[in-house]
Protein backbone atom coordinates (compact mmCIF):
# COMPACT_ATOMS: atom_id res chain seq x y z
CA UNK A 1 0.00 0.00 0.00
CA UNK A 2 1.03 3.43 -1.37
CA UNK A 3 1.38 5.83 1.88
CA UNK A 4 -0.58 9.08 1.17
CA UNK A 5 1.34 10.92 3.65
CA UNK A 6 4.91 11.80 2.76
CA UNK A 7 7.35 11.35 5.48
CA UNK A 8 9.74 13.80 4.31
CA UNK A 9 6.97 16.24 3.53
CA UNK A 10 7.37 16.85 7.54
CA UNK A 11 10.82 16.82 8.01
CA UNK A 12 11.68 20.06 7.35
CA UNK A 13 10.03 23.07 4.99
CA UNK A 14 13.10 23.07 2.48
CA UNK A 15 12.50 19.81 1.84
CA UNK A 16 8.49 20.14 0.89
CA UNK A 17 8.37 20.83 -2.83
CA UNK A 18 4.72 22.29 -4.37
CA UNK A 19 3.71 18.99 -5.35
CA UNK A 20 4.12 17.64 -2.48
CA UNK A 21 2.42 20.22 -0.21
CA UNK A 22 -0.06 20.07 -2.77
CA UNK A 23 -0.72 16.28 -2.20
CA UNK A 24 -0.46 16.51 1.63
CA UNK A 25 -2.75 18.96 1.62
CA UNK A 26 -5.51 17.18 -0.78
CA UNK A 27 -5.25 14.19 1.58
CA UNK A 28 -6.16 16.45 4.88
CA UNK A 29 -9.36 17.68 2.56
CA UNK A 30 -9.95 13.91 1.35
CA UNK A 31 -9.92 12.96 5.14
CA UNK A 32 -13.93 12.13 5.70
CA UNK A 33 -12.83 12.31 9.85
CA UNK A 34 -10.70 15.86 9.16
CA UNK A 35 -14.03 17.29 7.81
CA UNK A 36 -15.95 16.15 10.25
CA UNK A 37 -13.67 16.85 12.84
CA UNK A 38 -13.29 20.45 11.10
CA UNK A 39 -16.88 21.31 10.73
CA UNK A 40 -17.46 20.65 14.75
CA UNK A 41 -14.38 22.75 15.09
CA UNK A 42 -16.17 25.77 13.05
CA UNK A 43 -19.62 25.19 14.06
CA UNK A 44 -18.32 25.41 18.16
CA UNK A 45 -16.43 28.45 17.26
CA UNK A 46 -19.26 30.02 15.66
CA UNK A 47 -21.39 29.27 18.27
CA UNK A 48 -19.21 30.47 20.95
CA UNK A 49 -18.65 33.70 18.96
CA UNK A 50 -22.59 33.87 18.46
CA UNK A 51 -23.37 33.18 22.59
CA UNK A 52 -20.99 36.36 22.66
CA UNK A 53 -22.33 38.40 19.95
CA UNK A 54 -25.50 38.91 21.68
CA UNK A 55 -24.56 40.83 24.73
CA UNK A 56 -22.27 43.00 22.59
CA UNK A 57 -25.20 43.59 20.30
CA UNK A 58 -27.61 44.35 23.67
CA UNK A 59 -24.74 46.51 25.30
CA UNK A 60 -24.11 48.44 21.88
CA UNK A 61 -27.65 49.44 21.26
CA UNK A 62 -28.04 50.30 25.08
CA UNK A 63 -25.16 52.69 24.42
CA UNK A 64 -26.94 54.34 20.92
CA UNK A 65 -30.17 54.55 22.22
CA UNK A 66 -28.89 56.28 25.57
CA UNK A 67 -26.59 58.55 23.46
CA UNK A 68 -30.15 59.64 21.44
CA UNK A 69 -31.79 60.08 24.34
CA UNK A 70 -28.83 62.56 26.07
CA UNK A 71 -29.33 64.30 23.08
CA UNK A 72 -33.12 64.98 22.71
CA UNK A 73 -32.85 65.39 26.55
CA UNK A 74 -30.46 68.31 26.16
CA UNK A 75 -32.69 69.98 23.51
CA UNK A 76 -35.71 69.28 26.10
CA UNK A 77 -33.72 71.20 28.87
CA UNK A 78 -32.88 74.04 26.68
CA UNK A 79 -36.62 74.68 26.28
CA UNK A 80 -37.66 74.02 29.42
CA UNK A 81 -35.26 76.40 30.43
CA UNK A 82 -36.54 78.80 28.24
CA UNK A 83 -40.53 78.45 28.62
CA UNK A 84 -39.92 78.27 32.42
CA UNK A 85 -40.40 81.77 32.78
CA UNK A 86 -43.68 81.54 31.03
CA UNK A 87 -46.76 80.99 33.18
CA UNK A 88 -49.46 81.57 30.54
CA UNK A 89 -50.29 78.04 29.53
CA UNK A 90 -50.50 78.28 26.03
CA UNK A 91 -47.37 80.17 25.22
CA UNK A 92 -45.69 77.32 27.23
CA UNK A 93 -46.70 74.92 25.16
CA UNK A 94 -46.03 77.06 21.77
CA UNK A 95 -42.54 76.86 23.22
CA UNK A 96 -42.62 73.05 23.44
CA UNK A 97 -43.98 72.34 20.03
CA UNK A 98 -40.92 73.93 18.98
CA UNK A 99 -39.06 70.43 19.99
CA UNK A 100 -40.17 69.37 16.46
CA UNK A 101 -38.25 70.95 14.77
CA UNK A 102 -35.05 69.53 16.54
CA UNK A 103 -32.76 66.92 15.22
CA UNK A 104 -34.54 63.31 16.05
CA UNK A 105 -37.62 64.41 17.20
CA UNK A 106 -40.06 63.88 14.76
CA UNK A 107 -43.24 64.37 17.02
CA UNK A 108 -44.79 64.27 20.56
CA UNK A 109 -47.75 64.88 22.89
CA UNK A 110 -48.54 66.65 25.89
CA UNK A 111 -50.73 65.83 28.85
CA UNK A 112 -52.00 67.52 31.91
CA UNK A 113 -51.75 65.96 35.37
CA UNK A 114 -54.96 64.31 34.52
CA UNK A 115 -54.11 62.48 31.82
CA UNK A 116 -55.83 64.04 29.18
CA UNK A 117 -53.38 65.17 25.98
CA UNK A 118 -53.51 68.73 25.83
CA UNK A 119 -51.84 69.26 22.06
CA UNK A 120 -49.67 67.39 19.99
CA UNK A 121 -47.71 67.95 16.99
CA UNK A 122 -45.62 65.29 14.03
CA UNK A 123 -46.06 62.13 14.54
CA UNK A 124 -48.30 60.16 17.92
CA UNK A 125 -45.96 58.37 19.87
CA UNK A 126 -46.86 54.92 20.81
CA UNK A 127 -46.11 55.75 24.46
CA UNK A 128 -49.60 56.41 26.45
CA UNK A 129 -50.07 58.83 29.63
CA UNK A 130 -50.56 55.84 32.01
CA UNK A 131 -47.18 53.63 30.31
CA UNK A 132 -44.95 56.39 31.18
CA UNK A 133 -46.92 57.36 34.55
CA UNK A 134 -48.23 53.87 36.48
CA UNK A 135 -46.25 51.85 34.47
CA UNK A 136 -42.78 52.89 34.80
CA UNK A 137 -42.36 53.11 31.06
CA UNK A 138 -40.37 56.28 30.21
CA UNK A 139 -38.90 54.94 27.40
CA UNK A 140 -40.60 52.96 24.41
CA UNK A 141 -38.90 51.34 21.26
CA UNK A 142 -41.29 50.17 18.06
CA UNK A 143 -41.72 46.97 17.49
CA UNK A 144 -39.95 48.08 13.89
CA UNK A 145 -36.84 50.04 15.85
CA UNK A 146 -37.39 53.09 13.89
CA UNK A 147 -39.22 54.95 16.18
CA UNK A 148 -38.11 55.93 19.83
CA UNK A 149 -40.50 56.93 22.67
CA UNK A 150 -39.67 59.08 25.64
CA UNK A 151 -41.24 60.72 28.47
CA UNK A 152 -40.25 63.64 30.62
CA UNK A 153 -42.85 63.91 33.97
CA UNK A 154 -43.86 66.67 36.16
CA UNK A 155 -40.90 66.41 37.91
CA UNK A 156 -38.73 67.07 34.74
CA UNK A 157 -40.45 69.95 33.48
CA UNK A 158 -41.41 71.90 36.58
CA UNK A 159 -44.78 72.30 35.19
CA UNK A 160 -48.09 70.28 35.67
CA UNK A 161 -48.19 68.18 32.58
CA UNK A 162 -46.32 64.94 30.87
CA UNK A 163 -44.44 65.19 28.39
CA UNK A 164 -44.03 62.39 25.66
CA UNK A 165 -41.23 62.53 22.47
CA UNK A 166 -40.91 60.33 19.46
CA UNK A 167 -37.84 60.26 17.98
CA UNK A 168 -36.06 58.66 14.96
CA UNK A 169 -34.02 55.65 15.93
CA UNK A 170 -33.22 55.13 12.06
CA UNK A 171 -29.26 56.24 12.87
CA UNK A 172 -29.22 54.22 15.82
CA UNK A 173 -30.28 50.82 13.45
CA UNK A 174 -27.40 51.50 11.17
CA UNK A 175 -24.97 51.98 13.59
CA UNK A 176 -26.46 48.45 15.27
CA UNK A 177 -26.26 47.07 11.38
CA UNK A 178 -22.43 48.20 11.03
CA UNK A 179 -21.44 47.05 14.76
CA UNK A 180 -23.22 43.36 13.29
CA UNK A 181 -21.13 43.58 10.67
CA UNK A 182 -17.89 44.06 12.14
CA UNK A 183 -18.62 41.50 14.51
CA UNK A 184 -19.51 39.11 11.84
CA UNK A 185 -16.76 39.63 10.00
CA UNK A 186 -14.45 39.36 13.08
CA UNK A 187 -15.79 36.12 14.09
CA UNK A 188 -15.57 35.06 10.26
CA UNK A 189 -11.61 35.71 10.37
CA UNK A 190 -11.28 34.19 13.71
CA UNK A 191 -13.56 30.38 12.93
CA UNK A 192 -11.73 30.45 9.21
CA UNK A 193 -8.37 30.40 10.98
CA UNK A 194 -8.97 28.18 13.71
CA UNK A 195 -10.54 25.76 11.69
CA UNK A 196 -7.73 25.68 9.24
CA UNK A 197 -5.34 25.57 12.10
CA UNK A 198 -7.01 22.71 13.48
CA UNK A 199 -7.81 21.04 9.94
CA UNK A 200 -4.04 21.70 9.41
CA UNK A 201 -3.46 19.56 13.14
CA UNK A 202 -5.26 17.03 12.13
CA UNK A 203 -3.13 15.77 9.63
CA UNK A 204 -0.02 14.74 10.91
CA UNK A 205 -1.29 13.97 14.79
CA UNK A 206 -4.64 12.24 14.25
CA UNK A 207 -5.66 11.46 10.26
CA UNK A 208 -1.90 10.21 9.14
CA UNK A 209 -1.72 8.10 11.86
CA UNK A 210 -4.84 6.23 11.46
CA UNK A 211 -4.31 5.83 7.92
CA UNK A 212 -1.34 4.48 8.42
CA UNK A 213 -2.95 1.62 11.27
CA UNK A 214 -5.38 1.44 8.01
CA UNK A 215 -2.58 0.15 6.12
CA UNK A 216 -1.35 -2.20 8.68
CA UNK A 217 -4.46 -3.49 9.34
CA UNK A 218 -4.95 -4.32 5.71
CA UNK A 219 -0.99 -5.74 6.00
CA UNK A 220 -2.27 -7.96 9.11
CA UNK A 221 -5.11 -9.32 7.20
CA UNK A 222 -3.44 -10.43 4.30
CA UNK A 223 -0.30 -11.73 5.93
CA UNK A 224 -2.28 -13.96 8.55
CA UNK A 225 -5.01 -15.08 5.90
CA UNK A 226 -2.20 -15.84 3.55
CA UNK A 227 -0.01 -17.14 5.66
CA UNK A 228 3.07 -14.71 5.10
CA UNK A 229 5.79 -13.39 7.63
CA UNK A 230 5.09 -10.35 9.74
CA UNK A 231 5.07 -7.35 7.40
CA UNK A 232 7.30 -4.35 7.55
CA UNK A 233 3.75 -1.89 9.93
CA UNK A 234 4.62 1.57 9.28
CA UNK A 235 2.91 2.35 12.47
CA UNK A 236 5.71 1.02 14.39
CA UNK A 237 7.88 3.65 14.61
CA UNK A 238 5.33 5.58 16.59
CA UNK A 239 5.59 6.39 19.90
CA UNK A 240 2.85 8.32 21.22
CA UNK A 241 1.07 9.40 24.86
CA UNK A 242 -1.97 9.32 23.79
CA UNK A 243 -5.11 7.12 23.26
CA UNK A 244 -4.22 6.91 19.79
CA UNK A 245 -0.51 5.58 20.73
CA UNK A 246 -2.86 2.89 23.38
CA UNK A 247 -4.74 1.49 19.69
CA UNK A 248 -1.71 1.06 17.95
CA UNK A 249 0.11 -0.54 21.03
CA UNK A 250 -2.90 -3.12 20.77
CA UNK A 251 -3.18 -3.14 17.14
CA UNK A 252 0.91 -4.63 17.76
CA UNK A 253 -0.22 -6.75 20.89
CA UNK A 254 -3.41 -7.93 18.80
CA UNK A 255 -1.37 -8.90 15.64
CA UNK A 256 1.36 -11.22 18.31
CA UNK A 257 -1.73 -12.92 19.84
CA UNK A 258 -2.88 -13.68 16.48
CA UNK A 259 0.20 -14.73 15.18
CA UNK A 260 0.77 -16.86 18.13
CA UNK A 261 -2.52 -18.47 18.23
CA UNK A 262 -2.15 -19.19 14.33
CA UNK A 263 0.88 -20.83 15.00
CA UNK A 264 0.02 -22.97 18.05
CA UNK A 265 -3.30 -23.96 15.86
CA UNK A 266 -1.04 -25.13 12.86
CA UNK A 267 1.04 -26.95 15.30
CA UNK A 268 -2.35 -28.69 16.52
CA UNK A 269 -3.52 -29.16 13.28
CA UNK A 270 -0.71 -31.00 12.26
CA UNK A 271 -0.56 -33.42 15.08
CA UNK A 272 -4.25 -33.62 14.50
CA UNK A 273 -3.12 -34.74 10.88
CA UNK A 274 -0.79 -37.17 11.80
CA UNK A 275 -3.95 -38.61 14.42
CA UNK A 276 -6.03 -38.77 11.55
CA UNK A 277 -3.34 -40.53 9.27
CA UNK A 278 -3.09 -42.80 12.07
CA UNK A 279 -6.66 -43.61 12.56
CA UNK A 280 -6.87 -43.68 8.78
CA UNK A 281 -4.51 -46.58 8.51
CA UNK A 282 -5.84 -48.31 11.88
CA UNK A 283 -9.18 -47.88 10.17
CA UNK A 284 -8.33 -49.43 7.02
CA UNK A 285 -6.83 -51.96 8.76
CA UNK A 286 -9.64 -53.07 10.75
CA UNK A 287 -12.01 -52.77 7.66
CA UNK A 288 -9.53 -54.90 6.49
CA UNK A 289 -9.99 -57.36 9.01
CA UNK A 290 -13.72 -56.85 9.33
CA UNK A 291 -13.91 -57.36 5.50
CA UNK A 292 -11.75 -61.08 6.09
CA UNK A 293 -14.33 -61.28 8.79
CA UNK A 294 -17.53 -60.95 7.31
CA UNK A 295 -16.30 -63.18 4.41
CA UNK A 296 -15.29 -65.69 6.96
CA UNK A 297 -18.91 -65.40 8.16
CA UNK A 298 -20.36 -65.19 4.64
CA UNK A 299 -18.17 -68.92 3.89
CA UNK A 300 -19.61 -69.98 7.52
CA UNK A 301 -23.54 -69.56 6.20
CA UNK A 302 -24.08 -72.28 2.83
CA UNK A 303 -22.67 -71.01 0.00
CA UNK A 304 -25.39 -72.98 -2.17
CA UNK A 305 -29.12 -74.34 -0.44
CA UNK A 306 -29.95 -77.60 -0.64
CA UNK A 307 -31.91 -79.15 -3.13
CA UNK A 308 -34.45 -81.91 -2.73
CA UNK A 309 -37.17 -83.46 -4.67
CA UNK A 310 -40.29 -81.69 -3.46
CA UNK A 311 -38.96 -79.00 -1.20
CA UNK A 312 -37.80 -75.55 -2.07
CA UNK A 313 -35.30 -73.79 0.05
CA UNK A 314 -35.00 -69.76 0.13
CA UNK A 315 -33.08 -67.31 2.97
CA UNK A 316 -32.31 -63.87 3.08
CA UNK A 317 -29.72 -62.17 5.49
CA UNK A 318 -28.38 -58.86 5.69
CA UNK A 319 -25.79 -57.93 8.14
CA UNK A 320 -26.53 -54.48 10.52
CA UNK A 321 -22.75 -54.02 10.26
CA UNK A 322 -19.57 -55.92 8.50
CA UNK A 323 -20.60 -59.06 10.58
CA UNK A 324 -23.11 -60.15 12.25
CA UNK A 325 -24.47 -62.30 15.14
CA UNK A 326 -27.35 -63.57 12.92
CA UNK A 327 -27.49 -66.81 11.39
CA UNK A 328 -28.88 -69.25 9.30
CA UNK A 329 -27.85 -73.25 8.23
CA UNK A 330 -29.32 -76.28 6.42
CA UNK A 331 -27.86 -79.15 6.55
CA UNK A 332 -27.85 -82.92 5.87
CA UNK A 333 -28.07 -85.59 8.73
CA UNK A 334 -26.46 -89.08 8.59
CA UNK A 335 -29.84 -90.87 8.83
CA UNK A 336 -30.73 -88.54 5.39
CA UNK A 337 -32.65 -85.79 7.61
CA UNK A 338 -32.34 -82.24 6.97
CA UNK A 339 -31.58 -79.79 9.94
CA UNK A 340 -32.75 -76.52 9.76
CA UNK A 341 -31.16 -73.63 11.61
CA UNK A 342 -31.97 -69.94 12.02
CA UNK A 343 -30.61 -68.07 15.19
CA UNK A 344 -29.79 -64.49 16.75
CA UNK A 345 -26.64 -64.43 19.41
CA UNK A 346 -27.21 -61.21 21.20
CA UNK A 347 -25.71 -58.42 20.82
CA UNK A 348 -23.96 -56.87 17.19
CA UNK A 349 -20.64 -56.71 15.64
CA UNK A 350 -17.40 -58.87 16.16
CA UNK A 351 -18.48 -60.41 19.94
CA UNK A 352 -21.60 -61.72 18.05
CA UNK A 353 -19.77 -62.75 15.23
CA UNK A 354 -17.78 -65.06 17.22
CA UNK A 355 -20.22 -66.54 19.09
CA UNK A 356 -22.00 -67.02 15.93
CA UNK A 357 -19.32 -69.01 14.57
CA UNK A 358 -19.31 -71.25 17.79
CA UNK A 359 -22.86 -71.81 18.26
CA UNK A 360 -22.66 -72.78 14.31
CA UNK A 361 -20.14 -75.16 14.77
CA UNK A 362 -21.28 -76.51 17.88
CA UNK A 363 -24.80 -77.26 16.32
CA UNK A 364 -23.07 -78.78 13.30
CA UNK A 365 -20.62 -80.71 15.20
CA UNK A 366 -23.12 -82.02 18.07
CA UNK A 367 -25.78 -83.19 15.43
CA UNK A 368 -23.26 -86.41 14.10
CA UNK A 369 -21.35 -87.30 17.17
CA UNK A 370 -22.67 -87.19 21.04
CA UNK A 371 -19.23 -86.18 22.10
CA UNK A 372 -17.23 -83.16 22.86
CA UNK A 373 -14.37 -82.34 25.97
CA UNK A 374 -16.11 -85.36 27.75
CA UNK A 375 -19.74 -83.63 27.43
CA UNK A 376 -22.32 -86.95 27.14
CA UNK A 377 -25.72 -86.58 25.34
CA UNK A 378 -28.63 -85.97 28.21
CA UNK A 379 -31.64 -87.69 27.41
CA UNK A 380 -34.25 -85.46 25.58
CA UNK A 381 -37.58 -85.29 26.78
CA UNK A 382 -40.36 -86.51 24.20
CA UNK A 383 -43.81 -84.93 24.09
CA UNK A 384 -46.84 -86.95 24.56
CA UNK A 385 -48.37 -85.21 21.50
CA UNK A 386 -47.43 -83.43 18.27
CA UNK A 387 -47.15 -80.40 20.54
CA UNK A 388 -44.22 -78.64 22.32
CA UNK A 389 -44.05 -80.71 25.74
CA UNK A 390 -41.67 -80.58 28.74
CA UNK A 391 -43.06 -83.62 30.45
CA UNK A 392 -40.43 -86.26 31.32
CA UNK A 393 -40.32 -88.83 29.46
CA UNK A 394 -38.07 -92.48 30.57
CA UNK A 395 -37.51 -93.81 26.99
CA UNK A 396 -34.95 -91.74 25.13
CA UNK A 397 -35.65 -91.42 21.57
CA UNK A 398 -33.62 -92.54 18.41
CA UNK A 399 -32.93 -91.25 15.37
CA UNK A 400 -33.82 -88.95 13.65
CA UNK A 401 -34.49 -87.13 17.28
CA UNK A 402 -30.91 -88.02 17.92
CA UNK A 403 -29.87 -84.71 16.18
CA UNK A 404 -32.37 -82.56 18.70
CA UNK A 405 -29.49 -83.82 21.33
CA UNK A 406 -26.72 -81.22 19.65
CA UNK A 407 -29.13 -78.08 21.24
CA UNK A 408 -28.67 -79.49 24.83
CA UNK A 409 -25.13 -80.25 24.79
CA UNK A 410 -24.36 -76.54 22.96
CA UNK A 411 -26.42 -74.74 25.68
CA UNK A 412 -24.29 -77.01 28.86
CA UNK A 413 -20.85 -75.68 26.33
CA UNK A 414 -21.55 -72.08 26.11
CA UNK A 415 -22.89 -72.16 30.22
CA UNK A 416 -19.65 -74.06 31.31
CA UNK A 417 -16.95 -72.77 29.50
CA UNK A 418 -18.51 -69.01 28.05
CA UNK A 419 -21.15 -68.24 31.09
CA UNK A 420 -19.25 -65.19 32.31
CA UNK A 421 -19.17 -63.31 29.10
CA UNK A 422 -22.97 -63.35 29.37
CA UNK A 423 -23.19 -64.37 25.58
CA UNK A 424 -26.90 -66.38 24.30
CA UNK A 425 -28.49 -67.15 21.43
CA UNK A 426 -32.20 -68.05 20.59
CA UNK A 427 -32.24 -70.59 18.17
CA UNK A 428 -34.74 -72.20 16.51
CA UNK A 429 -33.39 -76.23 14.89
CA UNK A 430 -35.59 -77.90 13.30
CA UNK A 431 -34.44 -81.91 12.02
CA UNK A 432 -36.79 -81.95 8.89
CA UNK A 433 -37.76 -85.71 7.28
CA UNK A 434 -38.32 -84.91 3.83
CA UNK A 435 -40.06 -88.22 2.86
CA UNK A 436 -42.94 -87.44 5.45
CA UNK A 437 -42.72 -83.78 6.22
CA UNK A 438 -42.48 -84.03 9.57
CA UNK A 439 -40.64 -81.37 11.17
CA UNK A 440 -39.04 -82.26 15.14
CA UNK A 441 -37.96 -78.80 16.60
CA UNK A 442 -36.33 -77.53 19.47
CA UNK A 443 -37.29 -73.48 19.91
CA UNK A 444 -34.47 -71.81 22.65
CA UNK A 445 -36.43 -68.51 23.20
CA UNK A 446 -36.49 -67.60 18.99
CA UNK A 447 -39.45 -65.85 18.00
CA UNK A 448 -41.77 -68.30 16.50
CA UNK A 449 -41.90 -69.72 13.35
CA UNK A 450 -44.86 -69.89 11.22
CA UNK A 451 -46.53 -72.86 9.23
CA UNK A 452 -48.37 -70.86 6.26
CA UNK A 453 -51.24 -71.98 4.78
CA UNK A 454 -51.14 -73.20 0.71
CA UNK A 455 -53.54 -70.74 0.36
CA UNK A 456 -51.83 -67.67 2.06
CA UNK A 457 -52.23 -67.42 5.68
CA UNK A 458 -51.18 -69.18 9.32
CA UNK A 459 -51.94 -72.13 10.09
CA UNK A 460 -50.02 -73.04 12.82
CA UNK A 461 -46.59 -71.22 14.47
CA UNK A 462 -43.39 -72.86 16.40
CA UNK A 463 -43.57 -71.40 19.76
CA UNK A 464 -40.74 -71.29 22.40
CA UNK A 465 -39.98 -75.22 24.03
CA UNK A 466 -37.47 -73.76 25.88
CA UNK A 467 -35.26 -70.88 27.31
CA UNK A 468 -32.39 -69.17 24.90
CA UNK A 469 -29.45 -71.49 24.93
CA UNK A 470 -26.31 -70.51 26.20
CA UNK A 471 -27.82 -69.21 29.95
CA UNK A 472 -27.71 -71.54 32.30
CA UNK A 473 -26.52 -75.66 32.16
CA UNK A 474 -28.74 -78.21 32.47
CA UNK A 475 -31.74 -75.66 30.97
CA UNK A 476 -34.90 -78.04 31.00
CA UNK A 477 -35.42 -77.81 26.93
CA UNK A 478 -38.31 -79.20 25.35
CA UNK A 479 -38.89 -80.18 21.84
CA UNK A 480 -41.82 -80.41 19.08
CA UNK A 481 -43.31 -81.97 16.74
CA UNK A 482 -45.46 -80.89 13.42
CA UNK A 483 -45.60 -82.04 9.63
CA UNK A 484 -45.17 -79.65 7.14
CA UNK A 485 -48.51 -80.73 4.81
CA UNK A 486 -47.58 -80.29 0.74
CA UNK A 487 -47.88 -76.89 -0.69
CA UNK A 488 -47.36 -75.26 3.07
CA UNK A 489 -44.68 -73.26 3.80
CA UNK A 490 -41.92 -73.48 6.75
CA UNK A 491 -41.39 -68.96 7.59
CA UNK A 492 -38.65 -67.95 10.48
CA UNK A 493 -36.86 -65.01 10.90
CA UNK A 494 -34.85 -63.06 13.51
CA UNK A 495 -36.02 -60.09 15.72
CA UNK A 496 -34.52 -57.69 13.01
CA UNK A 497 -37.65 -58.12 10.65
CA UNK A 498 -40.14 -56.77 13.14
CA UNK A 499 -38.09 -54.28 14.63
CA UNK A 500 -36.81 -52.79 11.96
CA UNK A 501 -36.62 -48.99 12.22
CA UNK A 502 -37.66 -46.15 10.15
CA UNK A 503 -36.08 -42.65 10.53
CA UNK A 504 -39.47 -41.35 12.36
CA UNK A 505 -38.55 -44.56 15.06
CA UNK A 506 -41.18 -46.35 13.91
CA UNK A 507 -40.63 -50.41 13.97
CA UNK A 508 -41.79 -52.23 11.21
CA UNK A 509 -43.76 -54.22 13.62
CA UNK A 510 -45.09 -57.84 13.83
CA UNK A 511 -48.68 -56.93 12.64
CA UNK A 512 -47.39 -55.63 9.49
CA UNK A 513 -45.68 -58.67 8.87
CA UNK A 514 -48.23 -61.20 9.88
CA UNK A 515 -50.75 -58.91 7.23
CA UNK A 516 -47.83 -59.89 4.45
CA UNK A 517 -47.88 -63.52 5.50
CA UNK A 518 -51.86 -63.72 4.95
CA UNK A 519 -51.09 -63.35 1.13
CA UNK A 520 -50.74 -66.14 -1.36
CA UNK A 521 -47.08 -66.87 -2.59
CA UNK A 522 -46.09 -69.17 -5.37
CA UNK A 523 -42.35 -69.90 -4.34
CA UNK A 524 -40.15 -68.86 -0.97
CA UNK A 525 -38.10 -66.97 -3.09
CA UNK A 526 -40.64 -64.77 -3.81
CA UNK A 527 -41.89 -64.96 -0.25
CA UNK A 528 -38.40 -63.47 1.08
CA UNK A 529 -38.44 -60.94 -1.80
CA UNK A 530 -41.30 -59.15 -1.02
CA UNK A 531 -40.56 -59.48 3.26
CA UNK A 532 -37.16 -57.61 2.28
CA UNK A 533 -38.23 -55.31 -0.10
CA UNK A 534 -41.22 -53.90 2.15
CA UNK A 535 -38.22 -53.97 5.18
CA UNK A 536 -36.21 -51.93 3.27
CA UNK A 537 -38.59 -49.37 1.81
CA UNK A 538 -39.55 -49.50 5.56
CA UNK A 539 -35.90 -48.01 7.03
CA UNK A 540 -35.96 -45.63 4.39
CA UNK A 541 -32.70 -43.54 4.88
CA UNK A 542 -32.55 -44.56 8.38
CA UNK A 543 -29.51 -46.70 9.08
CA UNK A 544 -30.53 -50.69 9.56
CA UNK A 545 -30.20 -51.19 13.43
CA UNK A 546 -30.19 -54.97 13.94
CA UNK A 547 -29.38 -57.63 11.58
CA UNK A 548 -31.61 -59.09 9.63
CA UNK A 549 -31.98 -63.10 8.67
CA UNK A 550 -35.04 -64.88 7.27
CA UNK A 551 -35.34 -69.16 6.12
CA UNK A 552 -38.45 -70.47 4.43
CA UNK A 553 -39.03 -74.01 3.39
CA UNK A 554 -41.94 -75.36 1.32
CA UNK A 555 -42.96 -78.41 0.64
CA UNK A 556 -43.90 -78.48 -3.23
CA UNK A 557 -47.15 -80.71 -4.04
CA UNK A 558 -46.06 -81.86 -7.36
CA UNK A 559 -42.88 -83.14 -6.32
CA UNK A 560 -44.07 -84.85 -2.84
CA UNK A 561 -43.71 -88.24 -2.18
CA UNK A 562 -46.32 -90.43 -0.60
Amino acid sequence: MVDPWPTHACIHPRHVDLQDLMKYSFNIIKSRLSRKIVFYVFASVIAIETIILVPSYLRREKELLDQLQMVVSAQVDVIVAIGGSVDFEPDWLRHIQQLQGCSNIVGGSVFNSSGQQVTQFGEQPELTFAGATTGGMVNFRSTDGKRYDSAWLEKDLQKPYVLVLRQDATPVNQKLLSFILRIAGLILIISIFVTAGAWLALGPIVVKPILRLRGDLLKAGEAISQDQPTPDFHSGATRRQDELGEVIGAFHQMYRQISDAVSERKKAEAALQKSFRQVEATSRALDKELEKGREMQTHFLPPVLLRRPGWEFSAFFRPARQVAGDFYDLFDLPDGSIGLVIADVCDKGVGAALFMALFRSLIRIFSGQTALEGLVCPTVEQPSSNRSSTDDIAEPFHSPNDALKAIQLTNDYIAQNHGDLAMFATIFYGVLVPNTGELIYVNGGHDPLFILHPSGGIREQLGPTGPAIGIQPNAKIGFGTTRIAPGEILFGYTDGVVEALAADGSFFTDKKLRSLLEKDFHSVGQLLERISSDVHAHIGSAEQFDDITMLAVKHRPGDSIP
